[in-house]
Protein backbone atom coordinates (compact mmCIF):
# COMPACT_ATOMS: atom_id res chain seq x y z
CA UNK A 1 0.00 0.00 0.00
CA UNK A 2 2.77 2.40 0.53
CA UNK A 3 2.63 2.83 -3.12
CA UNK A 4 -0.37 3.96 -3.43
CA UNK A 5 -1.14 7.93 -2.96
CA UNK A 6 -2.57 9.53 0.04
CA UNK A 7 -4.77 11.25 -2.57
CA UNK A 8 -6.21 7.92 -3.89
CA UNK A 9 -6.53 6.42 -0.31
CA UNK A 10 -9.80 6.93 1.86
CA UNK A 11 -10.22 9.09 5.32
CA UNK A 12 -10.38 5.35 7.45
CA UNK A 13 -7.35 4.40 5.91
CA UNK A 14 -5.67 7.22 7.01
CA UNK A 15 -7.14 8.36 10.15
CA UNK A 16 -8.59 4.83 11.47
CA UNK A 17 -8.35 6.04 14.72
CA UNK A 18 -8.84 9.73 15.20
CA UNK A 19 -11.18 10.38 12.14
CA UNK A 20 -14.11 11.06 14.18
CA UNK A 21 -12.66 12.59 16.91
CA UNK A 22 -12.85 16.35 16.35
CA UNK A 23 -16.20 17.78 17.81
CA UNK A 24 -18.80 19.11 15.55
CA UNK A 25 -19.85 22.49 17.25
CA UNK A 26 -23.50 23.03 16.38
CA UNK A 27 -26.45 25.89 16.66
CA UNK A 28 -30.35 25.85 16.34
CA UNK A 29 -31.47 27.40 13.22
CA UNK A 30 -33.76 30.17 15.18
CA UNK A 31 -30.57 30.87 17.60
CA UNK A 32 -29.82 34.46 16.97
CA UNK A 33 -26.72 36.17 14.88
CA UNK A 34 -25.18 37.29 17.44
CA UNK A 35 -24.77 33.60 19.19
CA UNK A 36 -23.36 32.36 16.48
CA UNK A 37 -20.74 35.08 16.04
CA UNK A 38 -19.45 34.54 19.86
CA UNK A 39 -18.83 31.13 18.74
CA UNK A 40 -16.94 31.74 15.81
CA UNK A 41 -14.90 33.87 17.73
CA UNK A 42 -14.02 30.92 20.25
CA UNK A 43 -14.04 28.34 17.60
CA UNK A 44 -12.67 29.33 14.16
CA UNK A 45 -9.27 28.07 12.87
CA UNK A 46 -8.46 26.14 16.86
CA UNK A 47 -11.02 24.02 16.71
CA UNK A 48 -13.13 24.24 13.57
CA UNK A 49 -13.86 26.38 10.45
CA UNK A 50 -17.53 26.63 10.38
CA UNK A 51 -20.55 25.80 12.74
CA UNK A 52 -23.25 23.13 12.01
CA UNK A 53 -26.97 24.05 12.29
CA UNK A 54 -29.38 22.32 13.55
CA UNK A 55 -33.07 21.44 13.47
CA UNK A 56 -34.26 19.32 16.18
CA UNK A 57 -31.34 16.37 15.64
CA UNK A 58 -30.79 17.08 11.70
CA UNK A 59 -27.99 19.70 10.21
CA UNK A 60 -29.87 21.83 7.79
CA UNK A 61 -26.83 24.08 7.42
CA UNK A 62 -23.11 25.84 7.63
CA UNK A 63 -22.17 28.78 9.18
CA UNK A 64 -18.87 30.67 9.48
CA UNK A 65 -17.23 33.73 8.76
CA UNK A 66 -17.50 33.81 5.22
CA UNK A 67 -21.40 34.29 6.31
CA UNK A 68 -21.00 36.73 8.79
CA UNK A 69 -18.93 39.07 6.83
CA UNK A 70 -21.17 38.68 3.82
CA UNK A 71 -23.96 40.33 5.25
CA UNK A 72 -22.28 42.57 7.63
CA UNK A 73 -21.21 44.30 3.74
CA UNK A 74 -25.46 44.69 3.48
CA UNK A 75 -26.24 45.61 7.20
CA UNK A 76 -23.52 46.85 9.55
CA UNK A 77 -25.52 46.90 12.02
CA UNK A 78 -26.82 45.78 15.21
CA UNK A 79 -29.56 44.26 13.24
CA UNK A 80 -27.85 42.24 11.62
CA UNK A 81 -26.89 40.17 14.89
CA UNK A 82 -29.93 41.17 17.34
CA UNK A 83 -32.81 40.95 14.52
CA UNK A 84 -31.57 38.34 12.00
CA UNK A 85 -31.74 34.34 12.91
CA UNK A 86 -28.95 31.79 11.79
CA UNK A 87 -31.27 30.28 9.16
CA UNK A 88 -31.56 33.56 7.44
CA UNK A 89 -27.86 33.43 6.49
CA UNK A 90 -26.65 30.00 7.03
CA UNK A 91 -25.11 28.32 3.83
CA UNK A 92 -28.21 25.62 3.25
CA UNK A 93 -27.49 22.04 1.99
CA UNK A 94 -24.45 20.94 4.37
CA UNK A 95 -21.68 18.92 3.39
CA UNK A 96 -21.93 14.93 4.57
CA UNK A 97 -19.53 12.46 4.31
CA UNK A 98 -18.79 8.67 5.02
CA UNK A 99 -14.89 7.85 6.10
CA UNK A 100 -15.11 5.67 2.89
CA UNK A 101 -14.28 9.05 0.92
CA UNK A 102 -11.32 9.21 -0.81
CA UNK A 103 -9.05 12.05 0.30
CA UNK A 104 -9.01 13.39 -3.23
CA UNK A 105 -12.44 13.44 -4.06
CA UNK A 106 -12.91 15.63 -0.41
CA UNK A 107 -10.48 18.13 -1.18
CA UNK A 108 -12.55 18.67 -4.85
CA UNK A 109 -15.82 19.29 -2.85
CA UNK A 110 -14.06 21.55 -0.81
CA UNK A 111 -12.81 23.35 -3.64
CA UNK A 112 -16.24 23.35 -5.30
CA UNK A 113 -18.07 24.41 -2.36
CA UNK A 114 -15.21 27.09 -1.09
CA UNK A 115 -15.28 25.91 2.29
CA UNK A 116 -12.88 23.15 3.91
CA UNK A 117 -15.57 21.87 5.94
CA UNK A 118 -17.35 18.45 5.89
CA UNK A 119 -19.62 16.22 8.75
CA UNK A 120 -19.84 12.60 9.36
CA UNK A 121 -21.39 10.28 11.42
CA UNK A 122 -19.12 9.16 13.95
CA UNK A 123 -19.01 5.84 15.71
CA UNK A 124 -20.97 7.00 18.55
CA UNK A 125 -23.79 8.06 16.40
CA UNK A 126 -23.33 12.06 16.64
CA UNK A 127 -21.67 14.22 14.52
CA UNK A 128 -17.58 14.95 14.01
CA UNK A 129 -16.41 17.45 12.06
CA UNK A 130 -13.75 17.31 9.15
CA UNK A 131 -11.48 20.86 8.66
CA UNK A 132 -8.86 21.67 6.84
CA UNK A 133 -6.78 22.22 10.28
CA UNK A 134 -7.59 17.91 10.81
CA UNK A 135 -5.72 17.18 7.47
CA UNK A 136 -2.93 18.53 9.13
CA UNK A 137 -3.07 15.27 11.27
CA UNK A 138 -2.48 13.65 7.45
CA UNK A 139 0.08 15.91 6.56
CA UNK A 140 2.00 15.34 9.66
CA UNK A 141 2.16 11.40 9.31
CA UNK A 142 3.62 11.69 5.42
CA UNK A 143 7.06 11.38 4.68
CA UNK A 144 8.05 13.04 2.04
CA UNK A 145 11.10 15.55 0.83
CA UNK A 146 8.10 18.24 -0.38
CA UNK A 147 9.04 20.79 1.53
CA UNK A 148 7.12 24.60 1.80
CA UNK A 149 9.59 26.01 -1.41
CA UNK A 150 7.53 23.22 -3.26
CA UNK A 151 3.86 24.78 -2.57
CA UNK A 152 2.14 26.35 -5.35
CA UNK A 153 3.39 30.19 -5.16
CA UNK A 154 0.24 32.25 -4.95
CA UNK A 155 0.44 36.33 -4.27
CA UNK A 156 0.88 37.92 -1.41
CA UNK A 157 -2.45 39.74 -0.64
CA UNK A 158 -1.85 43.06 1.64
CA UNK A 159 -3.52 45.72 3.32
CA UNK A 160 -2.60 48.87 5.30
CA UNK A 161 -3.32 49.93 8.29
CA UNK A 162 -5.25 52.84 7.48
CA UNK A 163 -7.41 50.75 4.81
CA UNK A 164 -11.29 51.03 5.74
CA UNK A 165 -12.69 47.37 6.80
CA UNK A 166 -14.47 47.84 4.01
CA UNK A 167 -12.16 47.91 1.47
CA UNK A 168 -10.04 45.07 3.46
CA UNK A 169 -13.36 42.19 3.55
CA UNK A 170 -14.15 43.09 -0.28
CA UNK A 171 -10.24 42.38 -0.71
CA UNK A 172 -10.82 38.99 1.42
CA UNK A 173 -14.00 37.68 -1.29
CA UNK A 174 -12.22 39.04 -4.35
CA UNK A 175 -9.22 37.10 -3.97
CA UNK A 176 -10.49 34.02 -1.69
CA UNK A 177 -8.88 34.42 1.40
CA UNK A 178 -9.40 34.49 5.22
CA UNK A 179 -5.95 36.28 5.73
CA UNK A 180 -4.50 39.15 4.67
CA UNK A 181 -0.83 40.11 5.36
CA UNK A 182 -0.15 43.74 6.52
CA UNK A 183 2.20 45.40 4.39
CA UNK A 184 5.83 45.25 5.27
CA UNK A 185 5.07 42.55 8.39
CA UNK A 186 4.45 39.49 9.31
CA UNK A 187 0.96 40.70 11.13
CA UNK A 188 -2.39 40.02 9.79
CA UNK A 189 -6.12 40.45 10.08
CA UNK A 190 -8.75 37.75 9.11
CA UNK A 191 -12.30 37.34 9.62
CA UNK A 192 -12.23 35.84 13.19
CA UNK A 193 -10.57 38.93 14.18
CA UNK A 194 -13.13 41.30 12.72
CA UNK A 195 -16.58 39.48 14.25
CA UNK A 196 -13.92 38.89 17.77
CA UNK A 197 -13.81 43.15 17.60
CA UNK A 198 -17.30 43.32 16.62
CA UNK A 199 -18.63 41.34 19.74
CA UNK A 200 -16.07 42.32 22.44
CA UNK A 201 -14.98 45.63 21.59
CA UNK A 202 -17.79 47.09 19.48
CA UNK A 203 -21.16 45.45 20.90
CA UNK A 204 -22.34 43.94 18.05
CA UNK A 205 -22.46 47.44 16.84
CA UNK A 206 -25.18 48.37 19.01
CA UNK A 207 -23.50 52.56 18.74
CA UNK A 208 -21.38 51.94 15.89
CA UNK A 209 -23.16 53.50 12.34
CA UNK A 210 -20.01 53.23 11.09
CA UNK A 211 -17.80 50.41 11.06
CA UNK A 212 -17.02 49.57 7.78
CA UNK A 213 -15.75 52.75 7.69
CA UNK A 214 -13.47 52.33 10.44
CA UNK A 215 -9.79 51.84 9.46
CA UNK A 216 -8.01 48.21 9.57
CA UNK A 217 -5.87 49.19 12.60
CA UNK A 218 -9.31 49.34 14.67
CA UNK A 219 -9.35 45.58 14.99
CA UNK A 220 -6.31 43.88 16.93
CA UNK A 221 -4.07 42.30 14.19
CA UNK A 222 -2.12 38.75 14.85
CA UNK A 223 1.36 37.59 14.08
CA UNK A 224 1.90 34.70 11.38
CA UNK A 225 5.06 32.49 12.90
CA UNK A 226 7.90 33.64 11.25
CA UNK A 227 10.10 30.60 10.06
CA UNK A 228 13.70 30.76 8.65
CA UNK A 229 14.21 26.85 7.44
CA UNK A 230 12.67 25.30 4.61
CA UNK A 231 10.85 23.04 6.57
CA UNK A 232 9.42 19.32 4.98
CA UNK A 233 5.49 19.01 4.50
CA UNK A 234 5.17 16.96 7.65
CA UNK A 235 7.26 18.77 9.82
CA UNK A 236 5.33 22.33 9.05
CA UNK A 237 2.13 20.27 9.00
CA UNK A 238 2.70 19.49 12.39
CA UNK A 239 3.99 22.86 13.93
CA UNK A 240 0.59 23.98 12.71
CA UNK A 241 -1.41 21.55 14.34
CA UNK A 242 0.16 22.62 17.35
CA UNK A 243 -0.77 26.31 16.97
CA UNK A 244 -3.78 27.87 18.08
CA UNK A 245 -4.48 29.68 14.75
CA UNK A 246 -2.20 28.20 12.56
CA UNK A 247 -0.32 31.15 9.91
CA UNK A 248 3.46 30.28 9.12
CA UNK A 249 5.59 32.50 6.77
CA UNK A 250 8.73 31.17 5.10
CA UNK A 251 10.46 33.85 3.38
CA UNK A 252 7.84 35.38 0.96
CA UNK A 253 5.84 32.14 1.16
CA UNK A 254 2.67 31.89 3.62
CA UNK A 255 1.69 28.69 4.82
CA UNK A 256 -2.00 27.68 5.53
CA UNK A 257 -3.45 24.58 6.66
CA UNK A 258 -5.01 24.71 3.49
CA UNK A 259 -1.94 24.64 1.05
CA UNK A 260 -1.32 21.96 3.22
CA UNK A 261 -4.45 20.21 1.99
CA UNK A 262 -3.61 20.81 -1.86
CA UNK A 263 0.11 19.87 -1.35
CA UNK A 264 -1.30 16.42 -0.35
CA UNK A 265 -2.91 15.96 -3.44
CA UNK A 266 0.70 15.39 -5.13
CA UNK A 267 0.99 11.77 -6.64
CA UNK A 268 4.40 11.66 -5.67
CA UNK A 269 3.10 11.36 -2.09
CA UNK A 270 3.05 8.69 -1.36
CA UNK A 271 4.73 7.28 2.62
CA UNK A 272 2.97 7.38 5.29
CA UNK A 273 3.16 6.55 8.45
CA UNK A 274 -0.60 4.95 10.32
CA UNK A 275 -1.84 5.73 13.07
Amino acid sequence: MSNIPISERTLKELLPETLDYSLCITIEKDKKVWVVTGMLVQYLESATDSVSVKEGEKIVGTIGGKEILEHLLKNPTQQLFYNTLVEDIMETNPLQISSDIKYKDLISKWKDRGRAYAILTNRWGHYSAISAKKILEIGLRCKTNVSISDLEKKPIITCKPDDSLNDVIHSMFKNKTRKILLENSNKYINDRMIIENISEKQGYLKNIDNFLELPANTVAFEQARLIFDDLKINEVSAMMYDMEHPYVLYKDVLVTPWDICIALLSENITDYVSQ
